[in-house]
């Protein structure tokens, strides 16, 4: 299931926001944990590679639609489900935008802050309905 691949393609994303590396072996560890077909390990990783490519313009995204504070004060759960979301709806045309932002809520419910579904969602709205 993708929204499994996506929640372990987060774990990477997230690790990596805090200055971790997140080698492959620690990857396959996770996918083999989600219990994820070859289909999903492709789709995480297509997904991952992704954000590492457009990293910066993915944040500068984010930052123009947040007001009031910079990018380093939003939780670092937020701005990896965001980064995955932003690829998604940017890169993944085969994939509804409505069904990304559908899935970021669904992984800040259950990673982030109780506010965090409702910043997420805000922010990401404000992307597909510019």
């Amino acid at each position: 299931m993708r929204s499994d691949a996506r929640e372990a393609a987060f774990k990477v994303v997230f690790s990596r926001l805090l200055g971790g590396d997140c080698p492959k072996g620690v990857r396959t560890a996770l996918y083999g944990q989600a219990k994820l077909d070859e289909e999903e390990k492709a789709f995480a990783e297509r997904l991952i590679e992704t954000v590492d490519a457009h990293r910066e313009e993915l944040l500068l995204v984010i930052t123009q639609r947040v007001t009031g504070f910079s990018e380093e004060r939003i939780f670092t759960a937020d701005k990896a489900i965001l980064l995955l979301a932003l690829a998604e709806i940017e890169y993944f045309e085969e994939i509804p935008p409505v069904v990304s932002v559908s899935e970021a809520t669904a992984l800040a419910r259950k990673y982030s802050a109780e506010n965090s579904t409702d910043f997420v969602n805000g922010v990401l709205a404000g992307v597909i309905n510019q």
